[in-house]
């Protein structure tokens, strides 16, 4: 995956529906999921553009990126 460009916050702390999994599996913190868009390679070599969404939190990083949808 490529650099991250257009990152935008979609929701903050209890607002994050998956917030008691995340901080179980790695830790407390101040999670964000975020959305932005990057250049994606698959294991056949491909590159496409795509919309990707991740969750995020102080000290402990970005976490669980997904490709939501090709923009191709």
């Amino acid at each position: 995956m490529g650099e991250i460009r257009s990152r935008e916050v979609i929701a903050t702390g209890r607002r994050i529906r998956e917030l008691e999994r995340l901080q179980a599996e790695y830790g407390r913190g101040n999670w964000r999921k975020c959305k932005g868009q990057a250049s994606v390679q698959y294991g056949d070599g491909r590159m496409r553009e795509a919309e990707v969404h991740w969750y995020e939190a102080h000290g402990i990083g970005r976490r669980e990126v997904k490709i939501k949808m090709h923009l191709d």
